[in-house]
């Protein structure tokens, strides 16, 4: 960032306006005024993020409960009076017991009492492929509240999380518990705050934080029948409440249990209470010497109601069991089965109905724990590796695919490698321009991550490397800094063994600069060495291009500008002479950046007006825009503020359009170096402001930087 320039006090004297001018906004006038000037102010700032109202609808079956509620209000009302540090409430039991609903339907309760908020994660305590990492939490909590972009490291994003969450009287379920160590980084700072776990396992271990117990037990008699008529229905039971009080029982008073065993009753509509009975005791006695932490009936009632499914719905069922996914829409049904969108619609509104998935928003359903591990079971034992190995491969196409095509209308003017399909998809990508494709990019980044990881698992080498090159544009304009580099680690390791030396060359670059913009400066020297290297002996000019680029890049964050001067014009020499004027272009706003660093705004104005120029011929919107906003900053240092003012405002907008929060943040800071040394300090007050609240969520660094400055 280029450090400021002196501020500018005109002499006070009578001013006056004259000719066609045009005043509109706040006005500073400043001796005589003539011609047809226009002077605007700038645009006004991104809206806030919605207040996060993330928890899980409650089902409308929803019973009893009533004891436990009141124990948990008990326990708020207990550190309220004391005015103690914000709660911690750990709600365990068995699995299937019902701890998600009935915290979920407390904290509904108690909504008005966190205006800031309520967020929810699944930490995956149980699944097949290991509970979720705290760091990915992080990230979901912090971009709920306006962030785009985490620090790289677990300790720094905890940190951040706590600075964020202050002051705010926010709730937050962690749904899902391993241990008590995924918990510790995710607790946010301040008082005002409520945590609330749920958890098989005890979790004894955070009573050393502060934590309050609550033991949830099997339903009784009575509401676990309340529980299964409302799931069948009255008339359907009428007459054979004996039979019902003998399902109930044998579901061992397991809330899911209940659910899933009313909904296979509900699906045979001829057959009598007593058969569902039989059908979940082989052996008369048996499941009554079960303790109720045991999941065998559990697993029984998962197999009647499985057993109740058509074909394709159990095909379906297999199918999602088999997908390292936290959730699941229409389109990835559509391609693990390969079939229509409407096929898969009235397959996901029978699983639905079933209760094997839940709805958990728009388009979106997930599994239980105990089921989603029931569905992998099924489709290890009903269907070929052949036949498990398709599905896998063809969502992970699907969303190879879909990544593409988001790449293709964000960054037109970027290179595309070759993609490499084992079953090409013909499903519609789920949007229609920029805008919808980065926002399909950042829903999915976690489905995207678990894909990627799947690939490289699955050593589909190709597939792995082409889709971190797909997600070029989530890391470019979001920022995600941990994603960023964990997906370039995986993408290397698979170009390497694919043996593709361009790919290799590829994620060395791109790669590199997601470390250099997380300021860890000599990992990213060390990558594009690595890469200048890699193409010298390829003879590929346009990636020892963009490795110099990437070199100067390094030096000029480091300060070293005669070194970073150096790299730089070997850029543009090499990549003239292979006829690369983008890159000549992206080189030569370096070069501008160095040149206002070393406070000579003239030749700054050459650099970016030259490159702005060639990236507009190139269609690269987003690259011009960025040499605009130097362009204005630079004009502004020349003394001509008011072309620089307009210029960098020109940025803002393209900027607040496209999504880009990172370089609206950057275009604002220079809007306030402007106003500064025009004299305005309470604009500039007001824009570096606005700045610094983007940058603490999408670059901590910088953020740093402007607090200390």
């Amino acid at each position: 960032m280029s450090a400021p320039g002196q501020d500018g006090r005109g002499s006070r004297s009578r001013n006056s306006i004259s000719g066609s001018a045009q005043l509109n906004g706040p006005t500073v006038q400043a001796r005589d005024i003539h011609g047809g000037v226009r002077i605007e102010s700038a645009p006004p700032p991104p809206p806030p993020p919605p207040t996060p109202r993330q928890l899980l609808p409650v089902p409308a079956h929803f019973t009893d409960r009533q004891d436990e509620l009141a124990a948990l209000d008990r326990i708020l009302a207990r550190h309220a009076d004391a005015g103690s540090a914000q709660p911690l409430i750990v709600v365990n039991g068995p699995a299937g017991i019902g701890k998600t609903t009935l915290v979920s339907r407390w904290l509904h309760r108690h909504r008005s009492d966190f205006p800031d908020g309520q967020v929810y994660a699944d930490l995956r305590g149980h699944a097949a492929d290991g509970p979720a990492d705290p760091g990915d939490v992080l990230g979901r909590f912090l971009r709920s509240l306006g962030g785009w972009a985490v620090p790289a490291e677990l300790a720094e994003a905890a940190s951040l999380w706590r600075s964020v969450t202050t002051d705010l009287r926010m709730a937050v379920m962690l749904d899902n518990a391993f241990s008590a160590a995924q918990i510790r980084p995710l607790l946010p700072g301040g008082p005002g705050g409520l945590v609330v776990v749920t958890s098989r396992h005890r979790l004894t271990g955070l009573r050393l934080d502060g934590a309050e117990f609550h033991r949830l037990r099997a339903l009784g008699p009575d509401a676990g029948m309340e529980l299964f008529i409302r799931g069948a229905g009255e008339n359907r039971v009428s007459g054979q409440l004996p039979a019902v009080r003998q399902v109930v029982d044998l579901c061992a008073g397991l809330p899911l249990a209940v659910c899933l065993a009313s909904a296979r009753l509900a699906a045979r509509p001829r057959q009598p209470v007593a058969a569902l009975a039989d059908a979940l005791t082989p052996d008369t006695g048996r499941l009554a010497a079960l303790e109720v932490e045991g999941e065998a009936t559990v697993r029984k009632a998962l197999d009647a109601s499985y057993a109740v499914l058509g074909p394709e719905a159990a095909r379906t069922y297999r199918a999602l069991g088999l997908l390292p996914l936290p959730d699941f829409d229409v389109r990835t049904v559509a391609a693990a089965c390969a079939e229509s969108l409407e096929w898969a619609e009235h397959r996901l509104d029978e699983l639905v109905e079933a209760n094997v998935l839940e709805e958990i928003g728009p388009d979106t359903v997930r599994f239980h724990d105990l089921v989603r591990v029931h569905a992998h079971d099924r489709a290890a034992a009903t269907d070929t590796d052949a036949d498990r190995e398709r599905v896998l491969r063809r969502v992970a196409d699907w969303y190879l695919r879909a990544a593409t095509e988001a790449q293709r209308r964000i960054t037109p003017a970027q290179l595309t490698l070759p993609r490499d399909y084992a079953h090409p998809s013909r499903l519609p990508v789920p949007f229609t321009d920029e805008a919808g494709a980065l926002r399909w990019l950042d829903d999915r980044r976690a489905h995207l991550m678990a894909v990627l990881r799947l690939s490289a698992e699955r050593d589909w080498h190709a597939t792995a490397w082409q889709l971190v090159d797909a997600m070029w544009p989530l890391f470019l304009r979001l920022r995600h800094y941990d994603l960023w580099i964990e997906a370039h680690r995986i993408g290397l390791e698979a170009a390497r063994r694919d043996g593709d030396h361009e790919a290799e060359r590829q994620m060395l670059n791109s790669g590199a600069i997601g470390l250099s913009a997380a300021r860890r400066l000599d990992d990213a020297a060390e990558w594009y060495t690595a890469s200048l290297r890699a193409a010298q002996e390829a003879g590929d000019a346009r990636d020892e291009g963009q490795a110099l680029l990437g070199l100067g890049g390094c030096h000029y964050e480091a300060g070293r500008f005669a070194e970073a001067v150096s790299y730089l014009n070997r850029a543009v020499t090499t990549w003239e002479g292979c006829g690369y004027r983008r890159g000549v272009a992206l080189a030569r706003v370096v070069l501008g950046e160095v040149a206002l660093a070393r406070r000579d705004p003239e030749r700054a104005v050459a650099c970016f007006d030259r490159a702005r120029t060639e990236l507009l011929a190139v269609s690269d919107p987003h690259d011009a825009a960025r040499a605009l906003a130097f362009l204005g900053r630079a004009r502004a240092r020349t003394g001509d503020h008011e072309t620089g003012t307009a210029q960098l405002a020109e940025a803002l907008a393209v900027f607040t359009a496209s999504g880009a929060v990172h370089w609206q943040a950057r275009t604002l800071e220079m809007l306030g170096d402007t106003a500064r040394e025009r004299g305005e300090d309470t604009a500039a007050e007001d824009l570096h402001g606005r700045a610094l609240a983007l940058y603490e969520t999408t670059s901590p660094a910088d953020a740093r930087r402007m607090r200390g400055s």
